[in-house]
């Protein structure tokens, strides 16, 4: 027994110190650095992949279709004649389907075909 009664603990060995660092290192990067990586290369595999007619949504919120590509700057039809240039790196989602304002013209265009052939719409 030591002074006082109570019995001096043993010391933690350094090695046991840096083995536990090391795990929580580990855990960090597979929690955490590893998924966001793999984000990082969707998102550029989707910059990369965009073409004439794809429907995108910036990172503003606008949506548009895609006219026209150079490296860096897309041209966005947002409305009827109306275009807008954005970065590529604004884009955050791209889909191939069509807005939902061009799908309702496009039914409305149908039935007017309909209409003047003679035939009911419906």
């Amino acid at each position: 027994m030591g002074p006082g009664g109570a019995q001096g603990g043993g010391q933690a060995s350094p090695w046991g110190t840096f083995i536990m660092l090391g795990a929580i290192f580990a855990i960090f990067y597979f929690l955490m650095i590893r998924p966001q990586q793999k984000r990082q290369k969707q998102h550029r595999e989707m910059l990369a992949n965009l073409k004439k007619g794809d429907t995108v949504i910036t990172g503003g919120g606008l949506i548009g279709k895609v006219t026209a590509i150079t490296d860096s700057v897309l041209t966005l039809e947002v409305a009827d004649r109306v275009r807008v240039k954005v970065l590529r790196s604004s884009v955050s989602n791209v889909s191939s389907q069509p807005l939902l304002g061009e799908t309702a013209n496009r039914k409305t265009d149908k039935k007017k075909g309909k209409e003047e052939e003679g035939e009911n719409p419906e």
